[in-house]
């Protein structure tokens, strides 16, 4: 939809009836596109991501609850027939 609004094959209010969204969705999204594609020529200047070793350990031990959790429902799911 961004590309066809940078386009200008259609305004924004007729995309937006067409495909069922608001015609300021559109223009963010255009928005966040034209901001976006001046990165694209830019080579290897990717920054790598940066990693919160914190977060992951807490993601990992919040997955590890969730996984005991899951594992004990599903247990107690079994004799009623469920799982």
């Amino acid at each position: 939809m961004a590309l066809e609004a940078l386009r200008g094959e259609a305004i924004v209010s007729e995309l937006a009836s067409r495909f069922g969204v608001h015609p300021t969705m559109i223009n963010q999204w255009k928005r966040a596109l034209l901001d976006g594609a001046s990165g694209v020529s830019e080579r290897g200047s990717r920054k790598a991501p940066v990693i919160n070793e914190d977060q992951v350990r807490d993601l990992h031990a919040k997955i590890g609850e969730l996984a005991v959790a899951n594992y004990f429902f599903e247990r107690k799911l079994k004799p009623w027939g469920g799982m």
